[in-house]
């Protein structure tokens, strides 16, 4: 069983920053070995996938529309996987879930396959 709880979001204006952070509570060694995501849903509109790191190294992978200003990162120490958003825009306004992966082999950019799921951190990015 793996519990997830995301920090760090909040109100910011355009073009600025704000860093997500999701711990997972658990086996450290399952942590270790997922395939972690991070969603978002914006109000009216279905969840869609940010991005997503492979625990066994190699590129991220993220939406075109976040690419080259969001970057995810992890740490296995620390059971943590973080989300740092730069350039904000106000269409970047949403609730944003980080997930878990158990059986994956390499990123993965669908909900789908994702295990397990915190509850949301809200970003408001106002123009």
């Amino acid at each position: 069983q793996v519990q997830l709880v995301e920090s760090g979001g909040g109100l910011v204006q355009a073009g600025g920053s704000l860093r997500l952070s999701c711990v997972a509570s658990g086996s450290g060694r399952t942590f270790a070995r997922s395939t972690m995501g991070w969603f978002r849903q914006a109000p009216g509109k279905e969840r869609e996938f940010v991005a997503s790191i492979f625990w066994g190294g190699g590129s991220p992978s993220y939406a075109d529309s976040v690419k080259g200003r969001f970057a995810i990162s992890r740490d296995n120490a620390k059971n943590t996987v973080y989300l740092q958003m730069n350039s904000l825009k106000p269409e970047d306004t949403a609730v944003y879930y980080c997930a878990a992966a158990l059986r994956a082999f390499g990123v993965v950019v669908v909900a789908g396959p994702y295990d397990y799921w915190g509850q949301g951190a809200q970003v408001t990015v106002s123009s």
